[in-house]
Order: structure tokens, then C-alpha cells, then sequence
């Protein structure tokens, strides 16, 4: 078994305890487990010959033990006696909108409910209604959602979830009654896919919030309205939900709606240690009495911790190193200082070489390198060696109508072939100011083949960058099965650069890897990959997974100046 398939096995053990009604801190484990293992770096089994699997962040002795079951005999005892206890098709039900393992087991216990077919009859012949705690109304939201679940994929991209959460933003920030409102949950914390949109309102009166948020353009269904928390769903299937609280309280409500449970418990443990109780609505002490928080940094100076930040709030040590003073200087939007991987209409981009330097000047920076695809990459319109020469008459042209102030660096995206060969000779690559390399095709390859021509990139003397090295599209293209540690420790080893790419459907290294390959000394690239100068604002979504991923600005070669990033590239 792979990560991914023991990870899923791990997933799906939580899902059923939880149904059971298991206690929380033991169906969290699972899930922890699981996390970690859908973002280990490497293969599981290279964990057997350095130490064990308590080694992986979240496992412990008894997870370790499932972990080497499964390897050896592709089974766990485990988890065949859970599914004879609780039908593992009860996990689908998960997915019915508002529906939740304490309803689920209750459909299972009283009703004999198993999947979804079973549910949906049930519900389509009024026996839900007579269950404890539901009724008509509960019952026909079960078949709306039901409905739902067939347009919604499980997963939505921060792609499409950042700009319809500012959009609703900017449409409630003008209500009287709003003095303050943010998104929370995993948006706030900048995953690559989110779950639903969380907001959060500070208001004295939430009527007249609530009534602004449910009568939003484009609701098409209120799936829940009372005066703390409403509930909707958009004509495109996107989801929303809005609480809203006392201005007093929003501090701890905003930390709380941030997530991620893990980071939560783990506050949690260290109120209790101190005696204190943290819930979304505030701190209480040993008497009784509330510390109320308006503002989320106060929660974190009470439990004797400087503020952090919403993208590191995954349990990876966050809390320990804010104990230890030991948080990382993140990196910033304002860092960046120049784009290393734009397109002209030399290939696929929309912008001429001038367009996108004088729109690349006129936001601050110093530099933008123009990196055209090479030959092989017909799709995009690549270019010939004669057409990349011709190029840089046209680059020199550029420049000289901009002056000294900024700097156009001649560089190309040139494709790691099926055999790991580069497009052009090194002859012709020496004259470039700038190389990246990246794959387009043949992600599907074996792994130890994929890996192998993107370490040929790697050792290529003139190679500066890999860009968007997996080659994933979020949601539907996985990326290659690389050895990521082999291609960290080449890139360490030959002073070349790995990108985060920061376009939305690709932030490609992702959070972990880019964490990884910066602690065995990688540098990093945050770019656009431009194709017209409206891309360029996509690059806060590029530094936010450098932020989750620990990044530091002095580690990301596009926050250099021109005079230190030239000398880099020389080098």
C-alpha cells in the first residue's frame, strides 16, 4: 500500500468512530495521522529503515503497529472488526450537507440506513421525520442536500473560493450594523481547496447582518437562518456561512472559526494547563468568570504566546516553536521584487514583452524575467532556436527604452523531454540570463523514471529554476510520483532554485514540500507564471503557501536585489 491508500484507510477508521460515538481525541488522532501521511515527503516504507513510524508527525505506538500491518499484509485486523461493527458505507452520508456522524448513526441505528440509496428512500417516505430530534423541514433539507451532493465535487479550489469570498465580503462590509467581518476556517488558512466559505461578523444586532447575507445576489437556497448563524448556497453550488457575535467576543470567535481543530486542541491543552477553559466565546477562568477578547491577538498573549499567523495553524509545531520564540519571519507580498517566469506573445502570453515590463515596473519591483516555452511545447506557440535569438534583440530594445531603473532578463521555460533531455543545446542555453525548466509531459510515468529526468534538469549547469515541479492542476490533475527528498537534496547540492508557482490551480511546491526543501537548503522562487499583467496579482496566493510552508524571505531569490539575484544566476 501507498501513502495515499493508508492515509484513506486512516480516514475512513475516524469517519466510523465518530459514527459510533467514540471519543473525540481518538477519532482526532486518525485524522492526524492521515494528514500526515497525505503530506509525507517520500515513501512510508523509508520510515522502516531510519527509526520506525513514530518518526512521522501524529503517529504514534499503536498507529505505528496499523502502519506495518497494512505494509505487510496490504489488511488491518482493526479495521475489518470496525467495519463488522459499523457499515463502512455510512461514511458516504458524511457528505450529505448538514449531515453529521451523531444523525448518521442515529438514521444507522433506528433505521437501518447504510448508504445513500437507503437515506434517500427513507427520507422520500417520511420516516425521518419520526426520529428524535428531526422533522418535516429536517427531512426535506436532507433530500435538498442529496440533490446538492450530485453538482458539488468534495473539494472547492482557492481559486474559486478566494474571489467569491471577497465578493461577498464587499457586499456586507457596507451593512450599518457590521463593525468587523473576516473569513475564517481553511480559506483563512489559505489550503489549496477549501470545504465551504466561513465568515465571521462583529455586530451588535446580527438581524440586520443575517438579512443582508441570506438576501445576497445569486443565493439560490438558505440552508439555515437564525441570529447567530445562517447558511447558504449560490447558483454555482458554492456554499457559505455566516456567524456573527458581539463585538466583544469576535476575538476569540475569529481563533476558534480559523481553525484548524488540531491547532485548537493544542491551545486548548495549554488553557488547561492554566487553568482556563477557550471556547469561540471566550476565555474563562477557574471561578467562572469570562476574559472576553475582541481582538484574536489577545487570545494567543493570554495563553502566553506571541500572535500566529492563520497560514502556520496546522499543528506542525506552531504551537511548540511560539513557546520557544521561535516562529519564523514570514514572507510578505511586499518582499517581492520581481517576477521570475512570465510569458510574452513571443508563445501563449496575451502582453507584449514591453507591456508586461512596464506593468511589472510600475508595481515597484526591480526585474522581470521574460520566459517564453520552448520548441517542444507546440501547444504554446514555443519557440525555435533562430525565433529565441530574435527575441533578444527585441529584449535589448526594451530595456533600452526603460532605462537603468528596472532590469528585463532574457530567460525561457524550456521542457524536460521523455527521455530527460532539455530542448535546447547547452550552447544556446549559456547565452540565456535566465533558465527554468519544467515538465509538461509524461507526469505519468514510473517514479523512479519521472524522477530521474527532472535530476537531469537539475545537474544541467546553465538550469537556475524548476518551475511548477509536480506539473498538478487542482482539482484535476494529480502531480508526477517524484522522489521529492532526491530532487531536494540535487537542487541543495546544485545551487538550483524550486518554484512555487502561484497560480491557484497549480501552487506547485506545495505548503509541505516547500517547508522541506527549505530545511535541506533549497532556494525558492515565488512567480506568477504571467501571461498577461492581470497574473501578476496572483502572487499572494504563491506567497501564502510559502507562508504555510514556514518560508522565510531571505530563502525566495526574487526578494534579492537585481545586483545579488544576477550574481546568483552567474554562479
Amino acid at each position: 500500500m501507498n501513502n495515499r491508500e493508508i492515509a484513506d484507510t486512516f480516514e475512513k477508521i475516524a469517519d466510523l468512530l465518530e459514527i459510533k460515538g467514540e471519543v473525540i481525541y481518538k477519532v482526532l488522532a486518525y485524522r492526524r495521522a492521515a494528514d500526515s501521511l497525505r503530506e509525507l515527503v517520500g515513501d512510508v516504507t523509508e520510515y522502516q529503515e531510519r527509526g520506525g513510524f513514530t518518526e512521522i508527525p501524529g503517529v504514534g505506538k499503536a498507529i505505528a503497529e496499523k502502519i506495518e500491518e497494512l505494509l505487510s499484509t496490504g489488511k488491518l485486523g482493526f479495521y475489518e472488526k470496525l467495519i463488522r461493527e459499523v457499515p463502512e458505507t455510512l461514511t458516504d452520508l458524511l457528505q450529505v450537507p448538514d449531515l453529521g456522524p451523531k444523525k448518521v448513526g442515529l438514521f444507522w441505528r433506528e433505521l437501518g440506513v447504510v448508504n445513500l440509496k437507503d437515506l434517500e428512500e427513507a427520507a422520500k417516505s417520511g420516516k425521518l421525520r419520526t426520529l428524535a430530534g428531526m422533522g418535516e423541514k429536517s427531512e426535506a433539507k436532507i433530500l435538498a442536500g442529496l440533490e446538492s451532493l450530485a453538482r458539488r465535487t468534495e473539494r472547492i479550489p482557492l481559486a474559486l473560493a478566494w474571489p467569491a469570498a471577497q465578493e461577498i465580503l464587499a457586499k456586507l462590509k457596507p451593512v450599518p450594523a457590521v463593525k468587523i467581518i473576516e473569513v475564517g476556517g481553511s480559506l483563512r488558512r489559505m489550503r489549496a481547496t477549501i470545504g465551504d466559505i466561513d465568515l465571521l461578523a462583529a455586530a451588535e444586532d446580527s438581524k440586520e447582518v443575517m438579512r443582508a447575507f441570506v438576501e445576497l445576489p445569486d443565493v439560490s437556497r438558505v440552508l439555515s437562518r437564525g441570529e447567530t448563524k445562517s447558511s447558504v448556497e449560490f447558483k454555482d453550488g458554492l456554499r457559505a456561512q455566516l456567524w456573527v457575535y458581539p463585538p466583544q467576543r469576535f476575538g476569540t470567535a475569529l481563533q476558534y472559526a480559523t481553525g484548524s481543530k488540531e491547532h485548537n486542541v493544542r491551545l486548548r491543552e495549554l488553557a488547561q494547563k492554566q487553568g482556563l477553559s477557550l471556547s469561540d466565546q471566550a476565555i474563562v477562568k477557574p471561578d467562572g468568570s469570562e476574559i472576553l477578547c475582541a481582538e484574536e491577538r489577545e487570545v494567543y498573549e493570554i495563553l502566553g504566546l506571541p500572535w500566529i499567523p492563520p497560514e502556520l495553524r496546522e499543528d506542525r509545531g506552531e504551537v511548540q516553536a511560539a513557546r520557544k520564540g521561535n516562529l519564523p519571519e514570514l514572507l510578505i507580498l511586499d518582499d517581492i521584487k520581481g517576477d521570475l517566469q512570465t510569458h510574452s506573445t513571443w508563445s501563449d502570453g496575451k502582453k507584449s514583452i514591453l507591456e508586461m515590463a512596464e506593468a511589472a515596473r510600475d508595481r515597484g519591483w526591480e526585474y522581470l524575467a521574460v520566459t517564453d516555452h520552448s520548441h517542444s511545447l507546440g501547444v504554446a506557440g514555443g519557440l525555435s532556436e533562430e525565433e529565441l535569438r530574435s527575441q533578444h534583440e527585441e529584449i535589448k530594445a526594451v530595456q533600452e527604452k526603460l532605462g537603468r531603473s528596472f532590469r528585463v532578463l532574457h530567460g525561457v521555460e524550456v521542457e524536460i523531454r521523455a527521455d530527460g533531455s532539455l530542448d535546447y543545446d547547452d550552447e544556446v542555453l549559456a547565452e540565456m540570463d535566465l533558465v527554468v525548466a519544467s515538465l509538461h509531459s509524461g507526469l505519468r510515468q514510473p517514479r523512479q523514471r519521472v524522477t530521474e529526468r527532472m535530476l537531469n534538469a537539475i545537474r544541467n549547469p546553465h538550469v537556475d529554476i524548476i518551475a511548477h515541479p509536480t506539473g498538478r492542476l487542482i482539482p484535476d490533475r494529480e502531480g508526477a510520483d517524484l522522489d521529492m527528498e532526491a530532487i531536494f537534496k540535487a537542487a541543495a547540492e546544485h545551487g538550483v532554485a524550486l518554484e512555487i508557482n502561484a497560480d491557484p490551480y497549480r501552487l506547485d511546491l506545495d505548503d509541505v514540500h516547500a517547508r522541506r526543501a527549505v530545511e535541506l537548503g533549497v532556494m525558492l522562487a515565488v512567480n506568477s507564471d504571467a501571461h498577461s499583467p492581470e497574473w501578476f496579482d496572483l502572487l499572494h496566493f504563491g506567497v501564502a503557501t510559502a507562508r504555510r510552508g514556514w518560508v522565510e524571505p531571505q530563502k525566495v531569490i526574487n526578494t534579492w536585489t537585481v545586483d545579488r539575484l544576477l550574481d546568483f544566476l552567474k554562479k
